[in-house]
């Protein structure tokens, strides 16, 4: 009788190896993957804006003074001599002479078309007539009403023969850059104030840290306007203003 021989192991050894190493392969790659892709926090984005109305403090108003005659010379003294009448009427009733200032006068020729002929034969040639003369008044002040006033009663002057035409008044608000400083502060609080019952509302989350903000435009229109641009508005036409400001935040969500 030949002696039993022991069955022969090492194939199943070495697959156990190699079933073993595929294994612990795959957990540490499962397991860098998670690692490595790491889901993103999540967060929420939020547009936040604030409201105000101010009143121009600066009113900025022009006119402009016409005086015409054959001469040159004539012209200009004419011109002269209506501005400083403008200038007497402003000054005696209550604006200072510093807040009035006069342009450099222009004098300009002025030309007709003349007709020459008839027929195929008519040619048209300019022809000299006279002198415009022309110069601006503007008057930047803070007394808004007073200047005001005045930009509506200067007409008054045409009854003493000056050609002069008044231009609408420009409103300005002076305190503009601390007023933004402020209005980004309400609208920041505006828009975590709008994030929390947002949050609150949806549920199964809590606000975290503010993660980032940008300011978007300010609007400033005349009053009871809502209407934006791109760039911002920037209203001179109206003496109460409202200031609109945006500014869009993302917070964590925890």
């Amino acid at each position: 009788m030949k002696p039993s021989r022991s069955p022969d192991l090492r194939p199943l050894g070495a697959l156990s190896l190699a079933v073993a190493m595929v294994i612990a392969t795959f957990v540490a790659a499962s397991t860098w993957e998670r690692v490595r892709v790491r889901p993103e926090a999540r967060s929420i984005e939020i547009t936040g804006s604030a409201k105000k109305r101010i009143v121009s403090d600066l009113i900025e108003w022009s006119a402009t003074i016409e005086a015409s005659a054959p001469d040159r010379l004539v012209a200009y003294k004419q011109l002269r001599e209506h501005s400083a009448r403008a200038q007497e009427f402003l000054t005696t009733r209550g604006v200072p002479a510093q807040e009035i200032f006069a342009s450099s006068a222009a004098v300009d020729p002025v030309y007709t078309t003349e007709y020459i002929g008839t027929g195929d034969d008519r040619i048209a040639r300019q022809v000299l007539s006279g002198y415009l003369a022309r110069q601006s008044v503007v008057v930047r002040s803070t007394n808004v009403t007073l200047v005001e006033k005045m930009s509506r009663e200067i007409t008054e002057l045409l009854e003493q023969g000056i050609i002069i035409t008044s231009s609408a008044p420009l409103y300005h608000y002076t305190k503009l850059g601390e007023m933004k400083i402020e209005m980004l502060a309400e609208a920041s609080k505006d828009a975590r104030t709008r994030a929390e019952n947002m949050v609150n509302s949806a549920g199964g989350a809590s606000l975290g840290k503010l993660r980032s903000a940008d300011m978007g435009v300010i609007n400033i229109n005349p009053a009871n306007v809502t209407q934006g641009s791109w760039d911002g508005n920037n209203d001179t036409t109206s003496l109460e203003k409202d200031i609109i400001t945006i500014i869009h935040a993302r917070y964590e969500l925890e």
